[in-house]
């Protein structure tokens, strides 16, 4: 079912005209969803196989494909109850499972650990709100966390797939940078 009509943002626009022109109407976001959902295994298992490559282009993909969903959710007015509690949920489920792996083999157990609280924390008040009828929905500061912690794993797998080690640190600030953005998006979401 749709809702009302959503805030486009800039690169949505983007998307519209060039890629999301290529995607078939009988695609719909919710599949995007499914299909990240179903990616994300994959993923972390050649990621934790040392397959760094591999997991380098399936973790592009499947971010991707967050990308695409809420583009074409807001560019063809598609957006739906399931997607708005699903499509979170993938992306919480791909980054932390990729930011765990790659933290706690490169970088800090803790900061690992404070991203993956952070985004169960914005779970469970998604939940909560839900229950009371209300809705949480996105907002510039979740996109940003979003698109930094797709940044700081590329940074990081970048490094370890060119063994070019002066991506580390910045895959590591971006990483930081991301925690900040979570914090904010998670006082910020709109009713």
């Amino acid at each position: 079912m749709a809702l009302d009509q959503p805030k486009i943002y800039f690169f949505d626009k983007v998307f519209q005209v060039t890629i999301l022109r290529l995607i078939p109407d009988k695609i719909k976001p919710n599949h995007l969803t499914v299909v990240r959902f179903l990616m994300t295994p994959f993923v972390v298992y050649f990621l934790w196989l040392g397959n760094h490559w591999l997991g380098l282009i399936l973790f592009l993909i499947a971010a991707l494909t967050d990308a695409l969903d809420g583009a074409m959710a807001r560019t063809r007015n598609q957006i739906t109850e399931w997607g708005k509690m699903y499509d979170p949920l993938a992306d919480k489920l791909l980054i932390c499972s990729v930011v765990f792996i790659l933290l706690l083999r490169y970088v800090d157990l803790y900061v690992a650990w404070i991203i993956i609280i952070i985004e169960a924390v914005i779970i469970i008040a998604a939940v909560l709100k839900k229950k009371k009828g209300q809705q949480m929905q996105s907002n510039f500061w979740g996109k940003m966390k979003m698109i930094l912690q797709v940044a700081g794993v590329v940074f990081m797998l970048l490094a370890i797939v060119f063994s070019f080690d002066a991506f580390v640190p910045i895959g590591r600030n971006v990483l930081y940078l991301s925690i900040g953005f979570a914090i904010i998006s998670l006082f910020t979401y709109s009713a």
